[in-house]
């Protein structure tokens, strides 16, 4: 889509000079920032000068083999990301103020980064030959986070270079050299890095062939904004855009049509966000020559993330995406108000709503806290709104969400996926289904634990919440669907009209081709206003010995009398509840049981509270041949 048009050639002619490029008002530039809105300057304020005259947390080797020992990620993080945190917090602050109270602090903050030995974090070492443990910093490599901090330390060279000089013209010089050696030259020099979707692309675990997922645009971002800040030469710029374009490219050409994410939408902050940032760099690097917003692809992508949205911070979870999901208000109304799409704007508008002034711009980085500075006042002028549409279809991804009302978060809302078991941050899932009612959690998608070395390595699976028995889906004989994306739906189909919704599937090969399975089909039907329906009909080669389906809530239960499950609401996160409802099944095939799962991890108990419920129906006398149904509705 990009790199056809835009080759070395065209490029040179249009890539503005670095002298010429100015995206954003520098910190001499002293009017834009006494526009800034008042509660982002206090804020960033406020934090900054609590960090004046830090002592810079230490980041020492043992704390970065506390990976590699035990597999805990976020000890080194919150350290590591905490420095980057506090950098730009002082960076965003000394631009507002302009009195130069800021800059020793930063120069520690840049002095202390660029001694690091590494980057990144340690559960990328996977991407450097001698694998987990110290960094070899012979061996250069650009996973996420070296990116991120390249990017930081190249804004703040944009934003305060003369500032940096008057202390001392070594430090813009040592931010450029540790860049260069880091960052730069390992971009132009390899095609490895998976995520760059160059050469052959091998999954790091499986050794398969994969499809780029958000690692692609995030990180290019980054590049590109480190490569036009930091670059010498127009020569050197235009190398480096336009090989960026090229692997940019890997993320676009092959997304799907539908502008699903199939990494789920609290990624799309990171997979279409992220390209919205890569195609908002270039359109300013390029005085808008490059443009490819008109294109159906990116509108699509865009507009995936008020698709997804049940109601209010309620997202659609499939994949490792969170249940609670509060996406960026800035990019979400930029990237509408650059594709025209009414939509996408109010959702960023309510979003800022929501935040008000407790939002953090410098989370995010400083490529977004300065577009969403500039940009805050004219948000917040926008009457908000969460659009929720009544139906959505996505073929490619194969998920549907689909509502009572347009627009309302009343009543009955479900959402199934049939997809395959290799999806970017893949759960075994096909054929899994949530249900929220008044836009509350009723039937559910577990999400995903805090990331641990387990996570992203051969024993995924091993951890419950990937597996087929801990989402809605059935389990036999004590076979559970596999990896893989040979295992996956058939037959979907999908239909819709104003007052029914009903989509189908096979889900038969999404298990081992040996386990006695030959065909699975469910169908989810939504009557509005009424009810939904889960209707399994399946077929083995002989009778298991165990048939089961599984249901997961964050209700509390009860089974009043035989056939009906009731669930009542229960706490869950800060103010928030669950939702209630009934289930009603046949009780002469079926016998019901419930235990309770404790949630002592602290992502999943962010959005589920201290617990989840999972429902078991178990088949009373399993046939070869058979049927099964599930009725779910707001009253008995």
């Amino acid at each position: 889509m990009l790199s056809k048009t835009w080759t070395t050639e065209t490029l040179a002619k249009a890539l503005l000079p670095r002298k010429s490029w100015t995206p954003f008002p520098t910190a001499g530039d002293r009017e834009p920032w006494s526009t800034v809105h008042s509660a982002i300057r206090d804020s960033h304020v406020e934090r900054a000068t609590a960090a004046l005259n830090l002592d810079w947390p230490a980041l020492p080797a043992t704390l970065f083999l506390d990976f590699a020992r035990t597999g805990n990620r976020r000890n080194y993080e919150r350290v590591s990301f905490g420095r980057r945190t506090t950098l730009a917090d002082l960076v965003i602050a000394e631009c507002l103020v302009g009195d130069g109270r800021f800059v020793d602090d930063i120069v520690n903050g840049i002095w202390a980064i660029c001694e690091e030995s590494f980057w990144g974090i340690p559960a990328c070492m996977y991407m450097q030959k001698p694998g987990p443990g110290l960094p070899d910093i012979e061996e250069p490599v650009v996973p996420l986070f070296v990116a991120e901090t390249v990017a930081l330390l190249s804004w703040t060279v944009y934003l305060l270079e003369p500032q940096l000089n008057v202390v001392s013209p070594l430090i813009v010089n040592r931010i450029k050299t540790e860049s260069k050696r880091r960052v730069l030259d390992p971009l132009i020099e390899r095609n490895d890095f998976w995520w760059m979707g160059l050469g052959e692309n091998v999954h790091p675990n499986t050794g398969k062939l994969r499809r780029v997922n958000n690692w692609n645009p995030w990180i290019i971002s980054n590049w590109l904004t480190a490569a036009l800040i930091l670059e010498e030469t127009e020569e050197g710029r235009v190398k480096h855009v336009t090989k960026a374009i090229h692997s940019l490219d890997r993320f676009i050409d092959p997304y799907p049509d539908d502008g699903g994410c199939d990494e789920g939408p609290s990624y799309w902050g990171r997979a279409g966000a992220s390209l919205f940032d890569c195609l908002e760099i270039l359109y300013h690097a390029t005085d808008g020559a490059i443009d490819i917003y008109a294109e159906p692809k990116v509108r699509e992508i865009g507009r995936f993330v008020y698709r997804a949205q049940i109601a209010n911070r309620y997202f659609v979870n499939f994949s490792d995406a969170s249940a609670l999901v509060l996406p960026s208000a800035s990019i979400t109304y930029l990237y509408g108000k650059r594709i025209g799409d009414e939509n996408l704007m109010d959702i960023g508008a309510w979003v800022a709503e929501q935040r008000r002034e407790a939002e953090n711009w410098s989370l995010d980085g400083l490529a977004r806290a300065l577009p969403a500075m500039f940009s805050y006042q004219e948000i917040l002028d926008r009457p908000a709104r969460q659009p929720l549409p009544r139906d959505v279809w996505l073929p490619e991804i194969q998920v549907f969400t689909a509502r009572d009302s347009e627009g309302s978060p009343d009543g009955l809302f479900v959402t199934a996926k049939g997809g395959h078991n290799e999806e970017s941050h893949n759960h075994n899932d096909v054929g899994t289904f949530s249900v929220y009612i008044d836009g509350l959690p009723l039937l559910v998608d577990a999400g995903v634990e805090t990331y641990t070395a387990k996570t992203f390595s051969s024993e995924r699976y091993d951890i419950w919440t990937m597996q087929t028995a801990y989402h809605n889906l059935p389990t036999f004989n004590g076979v559970q669907q596999e990896p893989g994306e040979e295992f996956g739906a058939s037959d979907v189909t999908y239909s819709s009209d104003e007052t029914t919704v009903s989509f189908s599937t096979n889900i038969e090969h999404a298990y081992p081709k040996d386990c006695g399975l030959q065909s699975w089909s469910r169908n989810v039907k939504l009557t509005r206003g009424e009810s939904i329906q889960i209707d399994d009909e399946y077929t083995f080669d002989n009778k298991p010995t165990d048939l089961q389906w599984h249901l997961m809530t964050p209700s509390r239960v009860a089974f009043p009398e035989d056939g009906f499950i009731q669930l009542t609401a229960a706490s869950t996160v800060e103010d928030l509840v669950s939702g209630k409802g009934w289930i009603r099944f046949d009780p002469n095939a079926v016998e019901v049981s419930c235990e309770e799962i404790e949630i002592n991890d602290e992502r999943m108990s962010g959005f589920w509270g201290s617990r989840l419920t999972r429902i078991s129906l178990t088949s009373k006398s399993p046939e070869a041949q058979g049927s099964f149904t599930i009725r779910v509705t707001k009253e008995r």
